[in-house]
């Protein structure tokens, strides 16, 4: 079967945080976007924030992020509903902001939210962003912690490279599909 990426349906914001503004984004004017994918999902990928989701006519399309991931969840055999894809911010940062209190802000009050409710079996992190911020740790790299599975806050959690690092250095890729298949398998061992 050919590979055909996808527009993925987003998640409904929760009415409580459709007007936070606690952490300032609203300032740059990008909409809120809480997730996208199936919610039921086992398996929830963390990036750092949405990308861009409509051109500037207001049509929707698949970024770059969603089409790398998309096509190596496909290479990997994995079904496209295994996932729910979410961020550390859910509003995507055009101007400078605070990077370290921002996401402080926006992962203990939306994504320890999302956690809880969503409750997923397995956590991908994509990105040292997603990877610092869940893992609670500034110092920890993609690239020293790639290939493992680790227990973070009772979650079993692993990380791959970001799928735009990924783009910019096709040399990855075969990385970013071996991250894939290390979740394949503790999918199918159940």
């Amino acid at each position: 079967m050919s590979f055909c990426p996808e527009i993925w349906p987003e998640d409904r914001v929760p009415g409580g945080e459709r007007d936070c503004r606690e952490c300032g984004l609203y300032r740059q004017g990008t909409r809120m976007v809480w997730g996208e994918g199936n919610p039921e999902a086992p398996i929830m990928v963390i990036l750092d924030n949405p990308g861009a989701r409509e051109d500037r006519e207001g049509n929707p399309f698949v970024c770059g992020t969603r089409l790398t991931l998309q096509q190596a969840i496909h290479e990997t055999g994995l079904d496209s509903k295994l996932f729910y894809v979410t961020y550390i911010l859910k509003r995507r940062p055009i101007r400078k902001y605070d990077k370290e209190k921002t996401r402080d802000i926006c992962m203990h009050r939306h994504l320890d939210k999302q956690l809880q409710n969503h409750r997923p079996a397995l956590i991908l992190c994509l990105g040292n962003v997603a990877l610092q911020s869940f893992f609670g740790n500034s110092e920890l790299d993609v690239k020293g912690m790639r290939g493992s599975w680790y227990d973070v806050n009772g979650y079993s959690a692993t990380v791959a490279y970001h799928p735009l690092a990924v783009r910019r250095r096709p040399n990855l890729y075969r990385l970013f599909l071996e991250d894939l298949e290390l979740v394949k398998s503790k999918i199918d061992e159940g």
